[in-house]
């Protein structure tokens, strides 16, 4: 339904002219996330300032208009598709970096701040801001905070919900508050912070946050261990996080993907059983034995050859294979299914083992790879053609029971949105959606804020 002649009128008051759209082009723009869902929204919004946020809220709550608060649309599961129409919220204007802080290690940034553009005004300081998704030179803060999207870094250091000391925001009501703290201790009440922190945009929509910095290690070393097979790989990820010297990456690659990355970026590309790519942070005396201590956890039965790398330009040899791996995929399927499930380090071998049997159960493809050191397995069903894909889905059903039954959960990073609403009762129980509804009552009484998504 289109908006009410009062609600654009009421928005294009607050709004400047250039700040608020309602032509196709721009809702067509708006319309789509990197989940290749897409649904138009009714307008679209571009806040310079909180107090625009909140009465865009309070006038779209009065007319019981969805609200979609929007990053950058480098979700990959339709999280930010506008699938009842309404009003996008792009916070793509507002991304000023407020405060750098290094005395109190901490940085107070707008939610349309590039994550990589924060790491780069950063480093003058001597610090940076833990999460690392591959997608950082483009995705924003605001959009990090919403799925809790991490990386490789999260294995040592966190998730932006370890990273996050406090948040201003505009909840459902179109009431503005903040929450959280300046200070690294806390404990004063519900920690709201981290409720907001990987909520999708269904609680409320964040306008500001306090950041925790964290002091850039002087050195890095490199190594990279290929092995006979995938299961002698998750083990040697298991006794590596067993020991007390935690890796700042710890990455798996399985066979197939190496054949797919091999294909297409060359003989740097190892061809093995399974591969690992490690690294290590810290102060340059003590990095050598942090080195040792790692290769002595990678080796064991199955290890075919650990390479430690001797220079910056070595590094980044060693890595091509994780950096080939995603045009690779491209080539055989326009459709990749991308999952990013979690299962306890313990029972990555389980899981690895498992992928391949429901890989071969269903007649797809799949490629993983991911951040091994926190058991989470970005898991690619790669589906060339109508019954292919007919069959992933089949067969993503099966591979989230397997991950439920590990002890294991549906996202580490990437979040619910659309794709995987269907499968939430698989994971909680109705008591446990029952009090997240509750939860999202409280601060979105009309429901307008992201319908659809997240809670089945």
């Amino acid at each position: 339904m289109p908006l009410s002649s009062e609600l654009l009128a009421t928005l294009r008051a607050t709004f400047a002219a250039d700040a608020f759209a309602t032509g196709e082009a721009e809702r067509v723009a708006y319309a789509y996330d990197n989940s290749r869902r897409h649904a138009l929204p009714d307008a679209v919004a571009f806040p310079t300032a909180h107090a625009q946020v909140e009465a865009l809220v309070r006038a779209c709550r009065e007319h019981r208009v969805p609200v979609i608060a929007r990053g950058r649309g480098s979700n990959t599961t339709g999280a930010t598709v506008p699938v009842q129409g309404g009003v996008v919220v792009s916070f793509e204007r507002m991304n000023r970096i407020l405060r750098i802080d290094p005395d109190n290690r901490l940085a107070v940034v707008e939610p349309g701040v590039l994550n990589g553009d924060l790491q780069k005004a950063l480093e003058p300081h001597g610090f940076f801001w833990p999460p690392d998704p591959s997608s950082a030179p483009w995705c924003s803060i605001g959009g990090n905070l919403a799925c809790n999207s991490a990386g490789p870094r999260a294995v040592k250091y966190g998730t932006p919900r370890e990273n996050t000391l406090g948040l201003r925001a505009v909840a459902g009501s179109g009431e503005g508050f903040r929450c959280g703290t300046y200070t690294s201790k806390g404990a004063t009440g519900y920690d709201l912070t981290r409720l907001l922190i990987g909520s999708e945009g269904t609680l409320a929509l964040i306008t500001e946050a306090t950041l925790k910095l964290t002091p850039k290690p002087s050195a890095v070393r490199t190594l990279r261990a290929t092995y006979r097979d995938v299961g002698a790989a998750a083990r040697a990820v298991a006794r590596i996080m067993a020991q007390p010297v935690t890796p700042c990456a710890l990455e798996f690659i399985d066979d197939v993907a190496l054949r797919l990355a091999h294909a297409h970026g060359g003989d740097s590309v190892p061809l093995a059983g399974a591969l690992l790519m490690i690294e290590v942070d810290g102060e340059p005396a003590s990095l050598p034995a942090a080195v040792e201590a790692v290769s002595r956890a990678a080796r064991g039965d199955g290890l075919e050859e650990l390479r430690v790398a001797a220079s910056d330009s070595e590094a980044a040899a060693l890595w091509s294979a994780r950096k080939a791996l995603s045009p690779a995929q491209r080539t055989i399927s326009p459709h990749k299914i991308n999952e990013d499930v979690v299962v306890p380090v313990s029972r990555l071998p389980a899981l690895v083992d498992g992928i391949r049997q429901l890989s071969a159960k269903h007649a797809v493809l799949i490629v993983s790879f991911g951040h091994a050191g926190n058991g989470n397995l970005h898991v690619n069903l790669l589906p060339r053609d109508e019954a292919e894909r007919e069959r992933a889905h089949a067969c993503l059903a099966e591979l989230f029971a397997l991950v439920i039954a590990l002890d294991g959960t549906l996202s580490g990073e990437h979040g619910i949105g659309l794709v995987k609403r269907e499968f939430m009762p698989l994971a909680l129980s109705p008591e446990t959606l029952g009090l997240m509804r509750g939860i999202k009552a409280a601060f979105d009484p009309a429901g307008i804020l992201n319908p659809d998504k997240l809670l089945p």
